[in-house]
């Protein structure tokens, strides 16, 4: 049974993106979740939860397209623990999103829609074309 979980925040850096063999793409990024809360008559920042998001094919093409550092974003997918052993022997584990949607949050401001097609393996970025435009 898969833990299905779906985040906001913000995008904590650059996406990273690879292919392997030409042929499968993956992207990630740091989401950053600072939760507001009402202490003392005032707003306070709580502490900021970090995960990483995983993107694979289509999805991780997409993601290195359309978000950036800052954006606000609305992530859902399987909830994955992440665990390796460093050169030290150390055991470390982390939590990572495997996203299976990631877009624009649009309560925080508007975005522009690009519908991908196909595109030929010499194309660097994937071809897109203009569906409509949306405005929180």
């Amino acid at each position: 049974m898969d833990a299905m979980v779906w985040m906001t925040g913000y995008v904590g850096g650059d996406v990273e993106f690879r292919t392997v063999k030409d042929e499968y793409s993956f992207a990630s990024f740091r989401l950053a979740c600072t939760p507001r809360l009402w202490r003392g008559g005032e707003w306070v920042d709580a502490e900021t939860t970090w995960i990483v998001v995983s993107c694979s094919r289509g999805l991780a093409e997409n993601v290195r397209s359309s978000i950036g550092k800052g954006d606000p974003v609305v992530v859902a997918g399987k909830l994955r623990t992440d665990r390796w052993t460093d050169a030290q022997g150390g055991a470390h584990e982390r939590l990572v999103i495997e996203a299976v949607s990631v877009g624009h949050d649009l309560s925080r401001g508007t975005s522009v829609f690009r519908r991908a097609t196909r595109s030929t393996p010499e194309a660097a970025e994937p071809a897109v074309e203009v569906v409509s435009e949306s405005a929180a």
